[in-house]
């Protein structure tokens, strides 16, 4: 039982406060396997049971969702917001006021924009003590460079920034100080698992640690993964085998322009993705924009694709240009390659900076 019992008897109620035991490592997915049952109780706090084990309240003991053992744990009733948690802490409404609004758990690590909070270590205890699993806070300052290499600083914990994260069903091992890993991406890594058919080959043409390519790989798809990046490539080689999709995925050390011909003449693709791609200088035409050259790889991206072959062009897009400009620089490439496009589908995927969103374009090439 936990030491929060100490000095009293346990009431009836605190008999039916119970925990399932699971290793510190798959905490996350246990936590996303518990909820999914519907049997997480998010009003308690996870707490450290063992050196290599944390103890997850739960209302029943779970069926489905892997455990050590189930023990009764009285635990302390979670503080539900982190605005609680810096109260507790003697912060000021206005303080509290500047404080992020938004972050992510990833695996043992929260990613947060700490933006214009005072006291940035205080806020990273108090997203440590919200989220027992975790055990590092990073602030995330940005990500530059032509090999999208992310800025970020350790607030509090261990300073650990290794983890694994997992997200419906797919386990990320990354580094979160040498490869970028946007939470806000979720839905599509998801529905790219969805949209995919079983045997269909594919090219991830910037494929980084597999945030494509694994759910569709998971979902029967054959993959080429082209990933120039030598961090975000090692990876790519360690999820591929995380998730046992070795027969599935065919990984690249490469720039993709140079893998596209031997991959078009052996056979061209079903499906070519265009996973939103940085180059080292921002763009002329718009001050607000990211850098970004995604579009000058359409022409390779469109000659590994076969007729009737459906690409999925990501962009990071000025306001008053969504969705024109991607549309409007695919429908170039494709009449510069004497081939018809088919819209199929735009979305907005995310927000990537003020002013400039992150949009992903659908379509069928002939």
């Amino acid at each position: 039982m936990s030491d929060d019992g100490a000095g009293r008897e346990p009431s009836e109620a605190d008999d039916q406060r119970l925990a399932a035991v699971v290793d510190k490592l798959r905490s996350q997915a246990a936590i996303e396997s518990l909820r999914a049952e519907g049997v997480y109780d998010d009003t308690r706090s996870i707490s450290e049971w063992t050196a290599d084990s944390v103890a997850i309240p739960v209302t029943h003991p779970p069926q489905a969702t892997q455990f050590r053992e189930i023990v009764r744990q009285v635990g302390e009733r979670r503080l539900k917001t982190l605005d609680d948690h810096l109260r507790e802490r003697g912060w000021t409404d206005e303080e509290i006021a500047a404080a992020p609004s938004s972050w992510a758990v990833l695996g043992s690590v929260v990613l947060v924009d700490i933006g214009d909070s005072p006291r940035p270590a205080a806020v990273g205890e108090a997203l440590l003590a919200l989220h027992g699993e975790a055990e590092t806070v990073l602030a995330r300052h940005g990500i530059s460079g032509e090999h999208r290499e992310p800025s970020v600083e350790v607030i509090a914990g261990d300073g650990d920034t290794e983890t694994v994260h997992t997200e419906h069903g797919t386990r990320y091992a990354m580094d979160l100080a040498e490869v970028m890993f946007s939470p806000g991406n979720k839905a599509e890594r998801a529905r790219m698992g969805d949209v995919v058919a079983s045997e269909e080959r594919v090219l991830d043409m910037f494929a980084g640690i597999g945030y494509f390519t694994l759910p569709m790989a998971r979902a029967g798809a054959h993959v080429t993964a082209v990933e120039r990046n030598p961090t975000a490539f090692r990876f790519l080689v360690e999820n591929i085998r995380l998730n046992e999709v070795d027969d599935q995925v065919h990984p690249y050390r490469a720039d993709c322009r140079d893998v596209v011909p031997g991959f078009a003449d052996e056979r061209r693709a079903d499906r070519v993705v265009m996973g939103y791609y940085e180059a080292s200088a921002p763009r002329a035409e718009d001050s607000r924009a990211p850098p970004d050259a995604s579009h000058e790889y359409l022409d390779s991206a469109l000659d590994a694709l076969a007729p009737g072959g459906v690409l999925h062009m990501h962009e990071a897009t000025p306001d008053a240009l969504v969705f024109d400009r991607p549309i409007e620089r695919l429908e170039a490439a494709a009449d510069e390659a004497g081939r018809d496009v088919e819209i199929l589908a735009t979305r907005r995927v995310k927000e990537y900076s003020e002013g400039v969103a992150h949009v992903v374009v659908d379509a069928r090439v002939q």
